[in-house]
């Protein structure tokens, strides 16, 4: 074998090595299987930076993707649906609005959204991702949340149920410029805004804090979901080191 070939061929086995000892880190996507198009937002948690500058525009049927912080991090994401752009940097949307901003750059939705939440490399050497769908801020789009490569306990969770049809009458959000079309299905603590629905003051504790028939719509449908204050959801896991974690919006 020639000198240049051997040196090259050196070359790609040392960079062959090193790809399996060092892989890529985590990726978040983002699928947007809806019919029309959403405007995923993305919030940190206090202390943790803002990813792909907090919002973007996902046409239907298409996905995004982009690597998650190689240290732990923790946040929510969620789509804003029916926006319109008010100026290049704005835009208004009927539901999980960000401050009328198209790049929410940290500041959180309006409800009522689904989230879904995450924790990032926690756990030590096991280094956990945790994640959750959350109907606690009401719903406005099915969503799940599947982990690709990870070891131990990592199910898909979410909802898939298109809820809008079926959200009880006091809940509903409509909007009038889609023809007053439901576009939100809100929870019973944004609807009356009630200590007990809320789980506020008194009610701010597991043993006061119970499942109401508005968080019992929500559980019904999808049971793998936190539906209110104190809830736990049916799936619960530890997923070690997964390669991806996928949020999906419709299935």
């Amino acid at each position: 074998m020639a000198a240049s070939s051997l040196t090259l061929f050196t070359t790609l086995s040392i960079m062959a090595v090193l790809v399996k000892a060092h892989p890529p880190g985590l990726m978040l996507t983002i699928v947007n299987n809806c019919p029309f198009p959403i405007w995923p937002a993305i919030q940190p948690n206090a202390g943790h930076p803002v990813l792909e500058s907090g919002g973007f525009f996902l046409p239907s049927l298409s996905h995004r993707s982009f690597p998650a912080p190689a240290t732990p991090w923790s946040g929510r994401i969620w789509a804003r649906t029916h926006c319109h752009s008010t100026s290049p940097s704005h835009l208004s949307c009927a539901t999980g609005d960000c401050n009328s901003l198209l790049a929410c750059s940290g500041h959180g939705g309006a409800p009522p959204a689904t989230l879904a939440q995450f924790s990032l490399h926690h756990g030590g050497h096991n280094d956990f991702a945790s994640y959750g769908v959350s109907l606690v801020d009401g719903y406005n789009l099915p969503m799940t949340v599947t982990p690709h490569e990870g070891k131990g306990l990592c199910p898909v969770v979410g909802c898939r149920a298109d809820l809008l049809p079926a959200c009880p009458p006091p809940l509903r959000l409509l909007f009038p410029a889609a023809h007053g079309a439901v576009v939100g299905c809100k929870s019973g603590c944004e609807a009356f805004k009630s200590d007990e629905l809320c789980c506020r003051n008194h009610y701010n504790s597991p043993q006061t804090c119970k499942p109401s028939d508005y968080s019992k719509f929500f559980k019904h449908h999808c049971p793998a979901t936190f539906t209110y204050a104190h809830d736990t959801p049916s799936l619960m896991h530890e997923c070690s080191s997964p390669r991806e974690l996928k949020v999906i919006f419709c299935h």
